[in-house]
């Protein structure tokens, strides 16, 4: 299995999307401040997850959220379904 996920900093609303194989150990990762995002992001909280059958398939989504580089399209995906955009 593999994840998309978006976390997110209370504090400055700001908003970090992945994906990975192993959504317990990244979450770890970022929450012991060992990735890059970590520094960038600070406290963060996970507000979102797709759950994928390969990485492939969570990497491709990942990719297409960013795409949309969108605050309002990421919050509405948090907040239930939501049509792609166009």
């Amino acid at each position: 299995m593999a994840w998309v996920y978006i976390l997110r900093n209370p504090v400055t609303d700001r908003y970090y999307v992945g994906s990975t194989v192993n959504l317990e150990r990244r979450l770890r990762q970022h929450r012991s401040g060992n990735t890059r995002t970590s520094l960038i992001l600070g406290t963060k909280e996970l507000v979102y997850k797709e759950e994928y059958v390969t990485v492939e398939e969570a990497r491709a989504r990942e990719k297409k959220i960013k795409s949309y580089k969108s605050r309002v399209y990421i919050k509405k995906l948090i907040n239930g379904p939501v049509a792609e955009p166009r």
